[in-house]
């Protein structure tokens, strides 16, 4: 029987949890911090990284502070006045735009599934069943990735006895934990069957030729074409990504992310005339706040940029 700690290890999201082992770890050993800490213990180490550390980060490095004090049972000295004096200083003289991953629009996955396609038919021809196996992959991976916003946890979490085709009209993901389900009671997910670009297709393509039927969706692949029983790691998932753009003939793939992905869609849909309520249903954004930082500002003039700016002036009739 299980005791209470796994329960309780159970309920905590891993990626936070390991966030602030590291933050902690970075306070004790890295600056030679002291816990429990003083206001000014926290002040200090603030400035002493304010130059080198983003805003983001130094939130976090507080909010793993905050935690650990109350959960040790002694006063949160991040709430401190002096402590939120000095991040708002550094937020003063230290203001940095928030950086965003690239938005992977329409033409570039046209080429990106382009490219696997024939990479797929290229390897069969020649009985490479690794590169065949992997391009499938990489394909379903892309395409159910952007058709459905998910993160790279979210798809590294996706198990194939959850997931449900209805043939010629939709899949259900359904993921037990995601980062949206703060009560951990599960969220079902669909996918579309698409005419072309189609995420249902390549995700039955993949899941047939690699004999998945149980498990993670999306696994590693060695260099003879045998399928590991276990999930690709998280962070797996962008090289995989930059990997097939650049095969692909993308420019500075680098700039792109699985966050491109979710991106990618968010703005599709707005250009579809998708309402916000209805986008945050579908990918799963809580607070509209979280939502508008991945779509992208509507040009206001960009109906004018091909017409000649003189032919709207009115003409003055000479005197």
């Amino acid at each position: 029987m299980a005791d209470l700690n796994t329960y309780l290890q159970a309920a905590k999201k891993t990626n936070t949890v390991d966030a602030y082992a590291a933050a902690i770890r970075h306070y004790e050993y890295e600056w030679k911090g002291f816990l429990p800490a003083t206001p000014e213990n926290v002040a200090n180490y603030l400035a002493s990284y304010a130059e080198t550390l983003s805003l983001n980060t130094l939130q976090l490095r507080i909010s793993a502070l905050a935690k650990w004090h109350v959960v040790q049972g002694f006063p949160d000295p991040t709430k401190d006045d002096l402590v939120l004096t000095t991040l708002k200083g550094i937020r003063a003289l230290h203001p940095a735009k928030e950086r965003q991953a690239r938005a992977l629009n329409f033409e570039v996955l046209n080429m990106v599934d382009r490219w696997l396609a024939d990479a797929i038919d290229k390897a069969d021809a020649a009985g490479d069943r690794a590169n065949s196996l992997r391009h499938r992959r990489d394909r379903s991976l892309i395409l159910l990735g952007f058709w459905r916003g998910f993160r790279r946890d979210e798809l590294c979490q996706l198990q194939a006895q959850y997931v449900t085709v209805t043939p010629g009209s939709f899949m259900e993901c359904f993921l037990p934990l995601s980062k949206g389900d703060r009560k951990n009671t599960g969220t079902t997910f669909r996918a579309p069957v698409l005419a072309s670009l189609c995420p249902v297709e390549a995700y039955i393509d993949w899941t047939s030729a690699a004999f998945i039927e149980q498990g993670p969706v999306f696994r590693a692949i060695d260099q003879w074409g045998t399928v590991s029983p276990t999930g690709l790691h998280r962070d797996s998932i962008i090289p995989i990504l930059r990997s097939a753009m650049t095969a692909a003939g993308i420019k500075d793939a680098d700039s792109y992310s699985t966050h491109s992905l979710r991106r990618g869609f968010a703005n599709w849909a707005a250009g579809q005339n998708w309402d916000l309520k209805t986008i945050m249903e579908y990918v799963g954004w809580k607070n509209v706040n979280s939502a508008m930082k991945y779509l992208d500002a509507v040009d206001p003039f960009a109906g004018l940029k091909n017409l000649n700016p003189m032919a709207q002036l009115p003409l003055i009739e000479e005197k």
